[in-house]
């Protein structure tokens, strides 16, 4: 016996198209319909552009968010002992803020559920970052997942292929028909998966700057108030944090490099920026958690964060004291004249350490874990002809052309730095 259909796609394409509005009903069978192939790539990419050139309204976002969670499992964590905490960045260059900051979240006795991803393009993922670490897994089941928030208090995982699966399917639909920077599409991507992660509170690290997926700085503040009001619509206390992504964060720009930077963070020392970026967001956590008043930097001074990070390493199999991954090979590139650094362009530093191997240009593509580029100064210094601007590290010398082209003109010295405003730009809350 064939099933009737209650909508039909063609007739909410049309609505969409012609700038109308979808019912809860409507949307909720689209993303159904879509998950289970009723609905064909085709329509959907209709769907989709027509979503990108006519908009949602808040309700409309509201219901696909929720449709893309009901398309699949939600974890629960109510058992634990612990109240839950969870960050999402949308992702930059040298991004390695998920490794120092779960660890110190967690030392503080909150669980830290990180599902997360691999990297694609010049954007590095955690889950590559973290596979540099020799034995460490990413994938656990969710009864190990929930086994090591309670014992360890941090935990950064593979998602399961059971969380928002209409998800997966529109995401790499968007990817391949020019879709990619419509709002309402990326907020309820992001947070249909934080929502079916079942996190209490939830803090956003958006980025802005030309390494960012939203260069434009009004265009990321819109996408944050947008991701902020569906949380907190869904009952889950939610906060935005605007940072800036026009120079890469940190000295390490890979996977190897990254990790051993996180380590000198967690050690008490590390890059000015990224202690900055870890300690706001750890702020912002700890308050959404009902953890006024405390002192984040002094589980960094006093080793509580470092002893987080070791417990969470060697819980999912790996050695925090394993020698990471070397490359074979190096170039230095050298300050041409005295002056100041006067920039460094995010992108093409993101771009020149894919090349060298650091990510990949297909999923099914491998990670060179010691691959990267390791900067030496940043905008702002004084530099002397002769001086080491920065490095650049692969297993293959034939890699440093491509990299080096990707570089020309991202950065130079000159009488003073650009400007690029302060890192941590703006904080939304509602």
């Amino acid at each position: 016996m064939t099933t009737i259909e209650p909508f039909d796609a063609v007739e909410l394409i049309t609505i969409k198209r012609d700038g109308g509005k979808l019912s809860m009903a409507q949307i909720g069978w689209l993303i159904d319909a879509y998950t289970r192939g009723y609905v064909a790539d085709e329509q959907m990419s209709a769907m989709t552009m027509a979503i990108f050139l006519r908009g949602m309204e808040s309700a409309e976002i509201n219901d696909l968010t929720a449709a893309m969670v009901n398309s699949g499992e939600r974890l629960d964590f109510s058992g634990l002992s612990k109240k839950t905490t969870d960050k999402h960045s949308t992702g930059g260059v040298g991004d390695k803020i998920t490794l120092p900051l779960a660890p110190l979240v967690a030392s503080f006795g909150l669980a830290v559920p990180q599902l997360s991803g691999r990297g694609l393009g010049h954007t590095g993922g955690t889950l590559d970052k973290f596979e540099s670490i020799p034995g460490w897994r990413a994938n656990l089941s969710n009864d190990e997942m929930i086994a090591q928030l309670e014992s360890v208090g941090a935990v950064v995982c593979a998602a399961g292929s059971g969380l928002a699966p209409a998800d997966r399917k529109l995401y790499a639909l968007r990817d391949i028909t020019g879709t990619v920077e419509a709002i309402p599409l990326i907020a309820s991507s992001i947070m249909s998966k934080k929502l079916a992660e079942g996190t209490s509170s939830l803090v956003l690290d958006v980025k802005f700057g030309n390494g960012a997926f939203m260069s434009e700085f009004e265009r990321a503040k819109e996408l944050a108030h947008v991701l902020v009001r569906i949380g907190n619509d869904a009952g889950v206390a939610t906060r935005a944090v605007l940072t800036n992504m026009n120079t890469p964060l940190g000295h390490a720009i890979g996977n190897a490099n990254e990790v051993r930077e996180s380590v000198e963070v967690l050690a008490g020392g590390g890059p000015t920026d990224v202690i900055e970026v870890t300690v706001t967001l750890a702020e912002h956590m700890l308050d959404l958690a009902g953890m006024t008043g405390v002192d984040v930097r002094a589980n960094l001074a006093n080793g509580k964060a470092m002893d987080s990070w070791r417990a969470m390493v060697s819980a999912q199999g790996g050695d925090p004291d394993a020698a990471l991954p070397a490359a074979s090979e190096t170039h230095v590139v050298t300050a041409t004249r005295d002056g100041v650094v006067s920039h460094m362009d995010a992108l093409p530093f993101g771009i020149a350490a894919w090349r060298l191997g650091a990510g990949r240009a297909r999923k099914e593509d491998p990670v060179i874990h010691a691959a990267g580029i390791d900067l030496a100064v940043k905008p702002g210094d004084t530099v002397k002809a002769g001086d080491t601007i920065f490095t650049l590290s692969a297993n293959d010398s034939a890699r440093f052309e491509r990299a080096l082209e990707a570089l020309d003109g991202a950065w130079g010295i000159g009488d003073a730095m650009v400007d690029h405003g302060p890192l941590i730009a703006e904080v939304i809350s509602g």
